[in-house]
């Protein structure tokens, strides 16, 4: 057994790893669109007359927008935002992320889809988003990929990551147990829900922040960008299923 497969089934517990679904991220995983949500968060939320960096919101990436707003109304006034206020900021971070228009897709993207359908592994998406013209959106980036019962949105939960709930959401819809799965996510706190609910997680390091930060998250593999899963994917369930 490699040190990889070994370090993960002892910290879960788990005798062994079967992989038979992939849940995947979708902002900075599928679409590079990070710096725009990043960009739209800090002006909405710069526009209220609250303290806030543009590098910050890259750290808060896979929360709600309602724990994401609490987050930043408990550190500048000490209580969270009423459902009034959350509206109001949520939606002028909506407006100035649509004025961005539509963020690419992320290239290395779909080779990776395909090569996880062509294993004879279920996709299954996993995002905070709440779009509701995601599906279109994937369906016309992403042709045969997902559908309606293999997709999380911010719909489907009430906790968002990091706590484990999307992806422990992702494990029913694709009837697969924790070590039955792979996930695939670029934020710390995707990270941390992945590992939460004790899936092997690998960390793709799309943006910013420095790779320390997603180990620490507790991410079981770590490669810099899409393009470098792709390469490398099936190598890797090669590793995992031997």
């Amino acid at each position: 057994m490699n040190e990889i497969t070994s370090a993960y089934l002892q910290k879960t517990g788990f005798s062994h790893l079967d992989p038979k679904a992939v849940l995947i991220d979708m902002d900075g995983v599928l679409y590079n669109s990070m710096p725009y949500h990043a960009e739209a968060w800090y002006k909405a939320v710069s526009s209220q007359g609250i303290a806030c960096t543009l590098e910050e919101f890259f750290l808060y990436e896979g929360r709600t927008g309602a724990s994401t707003i609490d987050l930043i109304f408990n550190r500048a006034y000490g209580r969270d935002a009423t459902e009034e206020e959350k509206k109001q900021i949520y939606t002028r971070k909506c407006e100035f992320f649509e004025r961005k228009g539509a963020a690419a897709v992320m290239p290395g993207s779909f080779d990776f889809l395909q090569q996880v359908k062509s294993l004879g592994l279920l996709p299954v998406l996993v995002t905070g988003s709440g779009q509701r013209t995601l599906l279109s959106k994937l369906s016309h980036d992403f042709p045969g990929i997902f559908t309606p019962q293999t997709m999380v949105t911010s719909f489907d939960v009430k906790y968002g990551k990091p706590h484990p709930e999307p992806y422990l959401i992702g494990l029913q819809k694709a009837s697969v147990q924790p070590w039955q799965a792979i996930v695939v996510e670029n934020a710390p706190l995707g990270v941390q829900a992945g590992v939460a609910a004790h899936i092997f997680t690998v960390a793709v390091n799309t943006g910013p922040l420095p790779n320390h930060m997603l180990i620490e998250a507790g991410a079981d593999y770590l490669l810099p960008d899409m393009l470098s899963l792709s390469a490398h994917f099936e190598e890797l369930y090669t590793l995992l299923t031997h």
